[in-house]
């Protein structure tokens, strides 16, 4: 009897407002999972560079030839200059490591 007293105190929630707690709900699962495959890409990232250095510097230099086949297709003279000035600079750095 204790059950059937509890059960009428509860409050009623409509179906919109269900609906709407739902939808919340899944946007937030969708979010972590997201987050989760984030980080899983990040830590595998992270092994492959300690496990071959030289992998960093291959992936600088294909950023920056990207970088300048988009500015070369985009038409933006400015955007290349800047790209070399920074390719020099991280080519630099990258190979101080």
């Amino acid at each position: 009897m204790a059950d059937s007293s509890t059960r009428s105190e509860l409050p009623r929630i409509s179906d919109d407002d269900m609906l709407a707690m739902n939808k919340e709900l899944e946007r937030m699962i969708e979010d972590v999972e997201s987050m989760s495959a984030h980080l899983t890409w990040m830590a595998y990232d992270m092994v492959a560079l300690r496990t071959s250095p030289e992998l960093g510097v291959s992936m600088q230099k294909l950023k920056e030839a990207y970088l300048k086949c988009r500015a070369a297709v985009c038409g933006d003279p400015d955007q290349e200059s800047q790209i070399d000035k920074s390719a020099e600079t991280a080519v630099t750095t990258l190979s101080q490591m």
